[in-house]
């Protein structure tokens, strides 16, 4: 069911009350705080019920008053403790890490490392997220960190570049963006945005589970919900997401300051201590002036299926047990050798997925 309240039929930036899943709706092992728990945000007059990703189906409705009985996190007991290399999770089986990548972008030799990694102090799987990262699980460590020499195994993946920065790095973006359809390459908007956050130490602050969600017009993440983001209209201009809203219509030269100094005055605004607010969501008053969504934005369009791809390469789907070292090297080498546009990178895509690039058939 589709919520219109406002916003154009097909045009609004939701959640989703089930669990993110890949195409032919494959479950997932989840941990203690994955990205995938549902939650209850308080938002004015009202808790919204949702996922932290996906498309938003229903609203509940629930007075603040019953906020607390109904399972609400807010008024925040707590801080966010969305596991990352420093601050992992601890899990049943050992320390669970999770390596964030943007716009799911991953260096063949990245991939290898990480699974050497999981094969000499981990369960020997690499495992992937609904918000295309990385997670490696049974890593060894003490007080709640990684042992040394686990650390440095992982700091050796080039996967931590600003390691202040290592919870606050969650940018989605459209995994097909640069490489076949589209109406814009997002890629360099998704890594300028990348170089703003670790430029500043006080964006260090932003909670762990604070998301960023960049849509290059096609609509494949348009039901994904953010705090943050924004949906190409065009080759040189997008509408901004705030929130569960709209925001202004800016050239995308312009988006990464754009985006970066709402996150400033969230951070400005959401409080301190266990109680701070995790969510744009989550604040009593907008970040901007609302807007109306742009007639032009796209709408929605189905998960990418695995298998080839029109453009070139295959949509290769992820076991929910995870890549063994033999298979995370077999993608390596296939993205290694493949030719056109592949270069060697490999995309972690939000349905537990990986692009692996290659020719057009």
């Amino acid at each position: 069911m589709r919520v219109t309240g406002g916003h154009a039929p097909g045009r609004f930036p939701g959640q989703s009350l089930e669990r993110d899943q890949a195409p032919g709706r494959r479950s997932a092992p989840i941990d203690p705080e994955s990205e995938d728990l549902l939650a209850l945000a308080v938002t004015g007059r009202q808790v919204i019920r949702v996922p932290r990703n996906g498309p938003l189906t229903r609203r509940t409705h629930v007075s603040p008053k019953d906020a607390t009985s109904a399972g609400a996190g807010t008024p925040r007991t707590r801080r966010d403790r969305c596991p990352g290399a420093l601050r992992p999770w601890p899990a049943d089986d050992g320390l669970l890490v999770r390596l964030r990548l943007v716009g799911g972008r991953l260096p063949a030799g990245a991939l290898r490392d990480v699974a050497a990694v999981a094969a000499e102090f981990g369960d020997g799987r690499v495992h992937v997220t609904g918000r295309a990262n990385l997670q490696l699980r049974a890593l060894p460590g003490r007080d709640g960190r990684l042992t040394p020499e686990a650390l440095r195994a992982v700091e050796g993946t080039g996967l931590l570049p600003s390691p202040a920065h290592d919870l606050v790095r969650n940018i989605m973006a459209s995994p097909c963006t640069g490489r076949t359809g589209g109406r814009a390459d997002l890629r360099p908007l998704a890594a300028a945005l990348d170089r703003l956050l670790c430029s500043d130490p006080g964006r260090a602050g932003l909670p762990g589970r604070f998301l960023f969600v960049l849509d290059d017009g096609r609509g494949d993440l348009l039901d994904r919900s953010c705090d943050l983001g924004l949906v190409a209209l065009d080759a040189r201009t997008g509408q901004l997401r705030v929130g569960d809203g709209w925001g202004p219509v800016v050239p995308l030269d312009d988006a990464p300051a754009a985006i970066v100094r709402l996150a400033d005055a969230f951070l400005a605004r959401r409080g301190d201590g266990p109680s701070a607010a995790w969510h744009v969501a989550e604040l009593p008053d907008p970040l901007t002036d609302p807007a109306p969504p742009d007639p032009r934005l796209p709408d929605a369009s189905p998960p990418l299926p695995y298998g080839p791809l029109a453009g070139g390469g295959r949509h290769a789907p992820v076991p929910d047990e995870g890549l063994d070292r033999p298979a995370a090297e077999a993608l390596a080498e296939e993205a290694l050798t493949a030719g056109g546009g592949g270069h060697g990178e490999l995309v972690i895509t939000p349905w537990r997925g990986v692009l692996v690039p290659g020719q057009a058939r």
